[in-house]
């Protein structure tokens, strides 16, 4: 029989601990690639998600220029409309304002003549008083002194 020595003892232990050693090793090897071709799988999903999408985004940042485009031009039109309603507005005043104010003068002033001459009466002036120091108006004074004079 051969008695086992101390050297091949520690000899067996290493190569038992290597063994295992090894074999975490492997495991652990294993699963990364596992890992790998996942992160790999999923990558390659989101591109092929990410290109229609940016495809979407980028017909919608286009339609909305398209939008604004219109918007700026229909501003400026409706700038264009206000200038001309303003300008129409500035001719029509000076147009037609000047006469209209002289056919209201002239109208005020034959209505004036005409309601003059069925009164026949001379219209009376204001008379105003002085008390202490003030001027009163002829209509307060009656009003003041309508119960003595009756």
């Amino acid at each position: 029989m051969h008695t086992v020595s101390g050297g091949e003892v520690a000899g067996i232990l290493v190569a038992v601990f290597w063994a295992i050693l090894v074999s975490f090793l492997a495991v652990a090897l294993a699963r990364l690639a596992q890992t790998l071709r996942a992160t790999t799988k999923l990558v390659a999903d989101v591109t092929d998600q990410a290109v229609p999408l940016l495809a979407d985004a980028s017909a919608a940042v286009r339609s909305a220029q398209t939008q604004i485009e219109r918007v700026d031009a229909i501003a400026s039109d409706v700038q264009e409309v206000t200038s001309n309603a303003s300008a129409l507005s500035t001719t029509v005043a000076s147009t037609f304002g000047g006469p209209l104010v002289k056919v209201a003068a002239f109208g005020y002033g034959v209505r004036r003549a005409v309601t003059g001459r069925k009164e026949d009466a001379p219209a009376k002036e204001s008379r105003r008083d002085v008390i202490v120091g003030r001027t009163v108006p002829g209509a307060r004074r009656d009003k003041r002194t309508r119960g003595k004079r009756d």
